[in-house]
């Protein structure tokens, strides 16, 4: 898929949004990007991971694993594209970890997954924990870069779209300043 059908095709679903949004950051912003849009459409999100695991086909992927929520999908159907094994980390007690039997083995070939990067937050997280179990992180890829390549994970990483969304402090916001009401649609409370 070329940038253009990459663009549309996120234009079409109604992944960009604008208003006044609280990121999972706690940032502030004037534009969301809310992936599930893409993913509701089973033949638009195999479309897009698809495009996104030609990025990591030579890597011999064991396992892909994404952050829940948004990295559940993502993470099923990149490995899907690449034969691999799907997982999802979940927050238990405030750390990512794997549950309903999920486990990594020690020298696995791991490929770290997320709908969007904003901070990069989710994704360091379930990186640190794929390394805790000794296996290897060996790239992460994203439907979406928001920081307009600012994250730096330590190993190649892949977008289908990079954009620079400007985000603010709470205090530092001008919507804020304005009065506009925000609303906080990510999954994190």
């Amino acid at each position: 898929m070329t940038q253009e059908q990459i663009r549309k095709l996120f234009t079409e679903t109604g992944v960009l949004q604008t208003g006044h949004f609280i990121l999972t950051s706690g940032r502030h912003s004037s534009k969301y990007l809310q992936c599930a849009r893409l993913l509701q459409y089973p033949t638009a999100a195999e479309k897009a991971c698809r495009e996104l695991a030609q990025n990591f086909k030579d890597m011999e992927v064991q396992t892909v694993i994404g952050p829940a929520l948004g990295g559940i999908i993502v993470s099923y159907e990149v490995a899907r594209a690449l034969d691999a094994r799907a997982l999802f980390a979940e927050r238990e007690n405030g750390r990512m970890v794997l549950r309903r039997g999920f486990a990594l083995k020690p020298g696995e070939r791991v490929l770290v997954v997320e709908d969007v990067v904003t901070t990069g937050g989710s994704v360091k997280e379930v990186s640190e924990f794929v390394k805790s179990c000794g296996a290897e992180v060996l790239a992460v890829g994203a439907l979406v870069d928001r920081s307009g390549g600012k994250v730096d994970f330590g190993v190649p990483s892949r977008y289908l779209l990079n954009l620079e969304v400007e985000s603010y402090l709470p205090e530092e916001c001008p919507l804020c300043a304005q009065g506009i009401p925000a609303e906080k649609p990510g999954s994190r409370s």
